[in-house]
């Protein structure tokens, strides 16, 4: 089977799940499966996939696994002891085929108890996929495109340039990623002095010897649009209430489930001070740095104790590029996703799970990159535009 332990998933995933436990346990949620690209034809292979997701929901946690994640600095006992008791429920997920010979996935539950299905699904819609559409899959070609990236990391130039794995969720196969990765940390290097910073899987993580990365997702910011006060307030009730998780650790926040210019509003001194830096992963990244410097700027903080962490859509070039004009200027990070884990010469599937609704209520995520918005409400799109002062795309 493709998914063979629950800690084939991204860390943000647990880090998440264990603010929602100690703050948000009632908390009902719904989730939406989409692809970005249109016409692709997924329905033929519904039934294989449930078979997958049947898999998926009868794994629970395993005793080593879960030792591993006690040590984890940032885990508290009482949640790992939630996981050892955890499994998926099947009856919280519906896959089926539509005319069009798409696919609708819904997912609806409680937040604790669904929040585990999202990036093992897309895994195993990706390689559903890719085993049907490329029987053979041209490994030659992917190890070629692996050393080309690695080659052009390894100058002097780009010694302190550091890159993470984030590919999960849309790799080509759970075999690839882990080869990938084999390879990246033999080449690259690990630790202090390697530029491979770590991945976002746990499993692979806790088997290689990685750091496991990540802190929070878009579905955290959005479900306190339901969860907090008032909506106006939602964004700066996320990120209170993930400080009050965590206690300054893990202090990365993601600038752009409102957009770059709400995000501002709210990301004020006190939240400069007290959050590591922020994540990017819509819209320019270039122009997204420059702002982000002259936020930190303009509240007397310096930039240069702060990190950005880039992670959208990135390619090797790309990074490259971002690292010689934000180098000495901030700390940096780069996780880099299916560029790294489906590069292969064929085009990866475009597909994201997001919430939908919370406690009964829509939730969008309102992107710096409108085709990455998401939300099945009109009426409360606008409503979050004008609460926000967000203007309507052109």
């Amino acid at each position: 089977m493709i998914i063979t332990s629950l800690l084939d998933t991204d860390l943000y995933k647990f880090t998440m799940m264990q603010a929602v436990l100690h703050q948000f346990p009632g908390a009902q949620v719904e989730y939406k499966f989409k692809c970005r690209q249109p016409g692709v034809q997924l329905a033929p292979y519904v039934e294989e996939i449930r078979e997958e997701i049947r898999s998926l929901c009868s794994l629970s946690f395993q005793e080593g696994e879960l030792n591993w994640l006690r040590g984890l600095r940032f885990m508290k006992s009482d949640f790992v002891d939630f996981l050892s008791l955890f499994r998926l429920n099947e009856k919280c997920i519906q896959v089926r085929p539509l005319p069009s010979g798409e696919i609708d996935i819904t997912i609806r539950g409680p937040w604790l108890h669904t929040i585990l299905f999202e990036i093992p699904v897309l895994a195993i819609v990706n390689e559903v996929y890719f085993r049907n559409t490329q029987p053979v899959p041209d490994f030659i070609e992917g190890r070629r495109r692996l050393d080309e990236k690695i080659r052009s990391l390894q100058t002097d130039e780009l010694r302190e340039l550091k890159i993470a794995d984030y590919g999960t969720r849309r790799r080509f196969s759970r075999a690839w990623q882990e080869e990938v990765l084999r390879v990246l940390a033999n080449r690259l290097g690990t630790g202090l002095n390697g530029q491979l910073a770590g991945s976002s899987n746990v499993l692979l993580a806790m088997k290689l010897g990685l750091t496991p990365l990540g802190t929070m997702a878009h579905e955290y910011l959005q479900a306190c649009q339901a969860l907090g006060p008032r909506l106006r307030d939602s964004q700066v009730f996320g990120f209170e209430s993930w400080a009050r998780e965590y206690r300054g650790d893990l202090g990365i926040a993601l600038s752009d489930v409102y957009g770059i210019e709400p995000f501002l509003r709210d990301f004020d001194l006190y939240f400069c001070k007290l959050f590591d830096g922020a994540r990017h992963d819509s819209g320019d990244p270039f122009a997204w740095g420059e702002r982000m410097i002259a936020h930190y700027r303009h509240h007397r903080v310096d930039p240069r104790t702060k990190t950005l962490i880039f992670s959208d859509s990135l390619t090797v070039p790309r990074t490259i590029e971002l690292y010689r004009q934000f180098r000495g200027r901030c700390l940096l990070a780069f996780g880099i996703g299916t560029n790294l884990t489906n590069d292969l010469g064929y085009e990866p599937l475009q597909i994201v799970i997001k919430m939908v609704r919370c406690n009964g209520q829509p939730v969008a995520k309102l992107s710096d990159t409108p085709s990455k918005s998401m939300c099945d409400d009109e009426k409360y799109l606008a409503y979050l535009r004008q609460v926000f002062d967000i203007e309507q795309p052109a």
